[in-house]
């Protein structure tokens, strides 16, 4: 199961990664070819930079290609070792379900109750919120699924 939701994410990075491309440069082309950028651009960009953001960092952790800092572990002996990367996992873990998870979706729900909406394309802010969530549950399957197979 995480081969295929490793490859379907793959993809759904590469896929906003060239929608934000193909954005950025219809931005800086309306704004220097015609005289004036579409409204709608930067506000995109900034969303999909969002998206791109959270579900990216989401990823890296299931490649297990975060940022560490490896002082501790190299002076430990290998069960020890295998101590510390189950009490890593289940401080991360633990922060992706009460941060992202749950403070997302109540951020997702406050904005929701307010009725808010982007400035220019009128999107719902709820909608850009969610890949809090989505990213947050990301990574607890991912260090789940890491701690099955040690």
């Amino acid at each position: 199961m995480k081969k295929t939701i490793d490859k379907y994410l793959a993809y759904l990075l590469v896929f906003l990664m060239a929608i934000i491309t193909l954005d950025v440069l219809w931005g800086v082309f309306t704004r220097y070819a015609l005289g004036s950028q579409a409204g709608w651009t930067e506000e995109l960009a900034r969303y999909l930079l969002i998206w791109i953001g959270m579900l990216g960092a989401a990823y890296a952790s299931g490649q297990k290609m975060h940022l560490a800092i490896d002082l501790l572990s190299p002076k430990l002996s290998p069960k020890a070792q295998a101590r510390l990367s189950i009490f890593i996992n289940i401080l991360i873990a633990g922060f992706a379900l009460t941060a992202m998870v749950f403070g997302g979706l109540r951020l997702m729900y406050i904005t929701h109750t307010l009725g808010q909406t982007s400035a220019a394309m009128r999107v719902p802010i709820a909608l850009v919120y969610s890949a809090i969530p989505v990213a947050g549950l990301l990574v607890v399957f991912y260090k789940i699924n890491e701690r099955m197979r040690e």
